[in-house]
Parts: structure tokens; sequence; C-alpha cells
């Protein structure tokens, strides 16, 4: 469905997992997690295969936030 470079992206019966994959920054989101992660979105409303979606984060946490240096330095 869609090629992500910031997240890994599985879907199966029904479930689509979502797992953020920065984890040596505690899964921060920066401009282009948001922009692949809208267009998933976007494109899962008429995708009726997935019946529920699974976000997760790549070690030890699922997500910190806004990554400070790449939204704001």
């Amino acid at each position: 469905m869609l090629t992500a470079r910031s997240f890994r992206y599985v879907e199966e019966a029904g479930t689509a997992t979502i797992t953020l994959n920065r984890p040596d920054h505690l899964n921060a989101l920066t401009f282009e997690v948001y922009a692949e992660l809208r267009d998933l979105f976007e494109a899962l409303a008429s995708h009726e295969a997935v019946k529920a979606v699974i976000i997760t984060g790549e070690g030890r946490g699922l997500c910190s936030g806004g990554d400070g240096d790449a939204i704001i330095g």
C-alpha cells in the first residue's frame, strides 16, 4: 500500500500495524514522519480490508513526541 521510510507497515488479517522506527530518538516525530502517517491514514480511509490499526514503537518507547532538533532546529 505505502512505502514509508520512517516506520514499518504490516497488514495482516484486517489489522494494520505501524511500528515507528527511530529507536535512537525514542521514536520522536519529524515532519517526514507526520507526512508519511498523514498519507497512510488518508489511504486507509478507503481501504476496506483494514478494520483496525495498531501503532507501536521500536525499542524502549512508543513515541517521545515531536523531535525538537528536526522540527525547531
